[in-house]
């Protein structure tokens, strides 16, 4: 025995009975702490921007969650809710300045109607490559249970008419709201 631990005595360790209580309890506080998890992973993410190539990451990672068995929820605010309003979703834009992968420089970028040509030119890429529209993404997203939220204070600064989002969309959500599912998931995105 070492100089530095004192002495303890037989006396003083607990008892089976008293670990095993002890045990008892933890397991108790265990099983009140997790009751209704039913152990289904969670995914929060939160959706702020609104071009064409910025709708497309949380639309992939929440079908792609859900398709894991993720409980998913993409809350959307300020310009990302262009992407949940029927009639701004199919008129998305791809910004050419300030992008650094943009096969063209600022300065040409920053030309009038440029933004038009490199929204035409992914709006190409993205039906030679046969790959899922936005309106795709959503519905599929939607049908395996994917809840998309639109902020109400956005809706309400934006002007937007509620009846203007997709059918399955939540709105009326606030911030209070998605903090706490964010509080609650297992993976939470900012995108």
């Amino acid at each position: 025995m070492s100089a530095d631990t004192p002495d303890a005595s037989e006396e003083d360790a607990p008892t089976r009975a008293e670990l095993a209580a002890r045990v008892d309890e933890l397991e108790a506080q265990l099983d009140a702490a997790t009751e209704g998890d039913d152990g289904q992973k969670k995914m929060s993410i939160i959706a702020t921007k609104g071009t064409l190539d910025m709708a497309y990451p949380p639309l992939i990672l929440a079908s792609t969650a859900a398709a894991f068995g993720y409980d998913v929820t993409v809350f959307h605010t300020f310009w990302g809710l262009d992407i949940l309003h029927e009639e701004k979703t199919d008129d998305l834009k791809l910004s050419s300045v300030g992008n650094p992968n943009m096969p063209v420089p600022n300065v040409v970028g920053a030309l009038p109607g440029m933004d038009r040509v490199t929204t035409a030119m992914m709006e190409q890429k993205i039906e030679d490559n046969d790959t899922a529209t936005i309106e795709e993404l959503l519905e599929t997203s939607l049908e395996m249970g994917v809840e998309f939220q639109a902020c109400q204070m956005t809706i309400e600064l934006m002007d937007y008419d509620e009846d203007d989002f997709y059918d399955g969309v939540t709105t009326g959500v606030g911030a209070a709201t998605a903090l706490q599912d964010m509080a609650e998931a297992d993976i939470q995105l900012l995108v």
